[in-house]
């Protein structure tokens, strides 16, 4: 039972790092439109960004805010891409990342950066406090972004870039800001995660686009019938979902080697289980017509 606890405990302060990410994905995939794959790079840049910080003796804290500007930077380099070169946005990602690949590897001229030996943001307090602390700071920053003219400009350009042109913007202007700043909260997500687990290692973005994905299908498919909850709110849920789905999984015997697979599967479930809701309602919306 003590093990079963832990791994609870452990699978929820994960979760809320991965809230993070959910979150700055969310900017991209779900309101842009944007199917950005830069996530896979800019979250472990930001892993070995705050790794690198930490092991010169810098503040962690001071880790985390080069973790966010450098993950800005990675989201500049997709829409330079994608604006300047004309690269179509799935590809601009695929690019990004494999550049960070190598950007990442010079950082420190290693492929494992352990930090475990050094002081971090959490010192001898319990991680999952100030992990709440900055999920919730963020939750409430993008909540009011997402309220004000900026943010609402953002949701239609993923929606109708021919409405946000009749106004008078440029749409453009507000892809490089949605990229912007999923990418900051992506990268500092890695910071968080270097911190938590006491290393970075350049492993750490394979396949973390289907995390992200994962949070936001199941906070959606979990809140379905919530209309009162903001995105930013189901984002954060999925992320907990999500992980401690992972952490049973592991629990009742499956390879941890195996997690990716997990992932894969978590997200297919979902998706199915989304498919079937959908036509059953289509169903009886017909048959109430039909009486």
């Amino acid at each position: 039972m003590t093990v079963l606890i832990n791994i609870m405990a452990s699978s929820v302060e994960i979760g809320l790092i991965f809230g993070v990410l959910a979150m700055g994905y969310m900017l991209t995939y779900k309101i842009l439109e944007y199917y950005d794959l830069t996530l896979e790079g800019s979250y472990p840049l930001g892993a070995f960004l705050t790794a690198a910080a930490i092991t010169s003796g810098l503040n962690p804290y001071l880790g985390l805010i080069l973790s966010v500007l450098g993950g800005a930077a990675a989201g500049s380099i997709t829409y330079f891409l994608y604006k300047k070169i004309k690269v179509e946005p799935l590809l601009t990602g695929i690019l990004t990342l494999t550049m960070l690949y190598s950007i990442n590897l010079k950082i420190k001229g290693v492929s494992n950066i352990p930090v475990a030996q050094y002081p971090s943001i959490f010192g001898s307090l319990p991680k999952w406090p100030i992990l709440l602390v900055f999920v919730v700071i963020i939750k409430v920053l993008i909540d009011y972004f997402l309220r004000s003219e900026q943010g609402y400009l953002l949701k239609v350009t993923g929606n109708n870039r021919k409405l946000v042109k009749s106004l008078g913007k440029d749409p453009d202007t507000y892809v490089f800001l949605g990229l912007l700043i999923s990418n900051a909260l992506i990268g500092l997500a890695g910071g968080l995660m270097t911190n938590y687990q006491g290393f970075a290692d350049i492993g750490m973005g394979t396949a973390m686009v289907v995390t992200g994905l994962a949070s936001l299908i199941i906070g959606d498919t979990i809140a379905k019938n919530s209309t009162g909850l903001r995105d930013t709110t189901r984002a954060i849920i999925g992320a907990i979902v999500y992980r401690i789905i992972s952490g049973l999984a592991i629990f009742f015997g499956l390879n941890p080697n195996d997690l990716k697979l997990i992932t894969a599967l978590i997200v297919i479930a979902f998706i199915a289980y989304n498919n079937y809701l959908g036509k059953r309602q289509h169903r009886k919306l017909v048959k109430n017509v039909r009486n």
